[in-house]
């Protein structure tokens, strides 16, 4: 299993808009996407505006294919407006 990571900066004035554009527009998106087996929003419980969106994926093939097809670039330009600096995306690998 492979475990992507994006973290990003969300001004708290429009952290109700990424929380919205993710649960209606993210999730079911990435959820259609072949190999993919969760996704969801860590949101900061210490008051910051960072948060984290976790994908799961099968296979590093399926991850890299998901990012290949455009679709994730698609995805983070949907919530770029709203992002203070620059997403990070980091990947790993699950030891079972």
């Amino acid at each position: 299993m492979v475990v992507r990571l994006t973290s990003f900066h969300v001004a708290s004035n429009q952290a109700q808009e990424a929380k919205r554009i993710y649960q209606q527009e993210v999730i079911t998106e990435v959820k259609k996407q072949p190999g993919n087996e969760d996704v969801m929003l860590l949101m900061p419980s210490d008051g910051s505006d960072e948060y984290i969106s976790v994908t799961t994926w099968k296979t590093q093939a399926d991850a890299v294919a998901y990012e290949s097809s455009g679709i994730y670039r698609e995805l983070v330009d949907k919530l770029k407006g709203l992002f203070s600096g620059k997403p990070v995306l980091k990947t790993y690998n699950v030891q079972e």
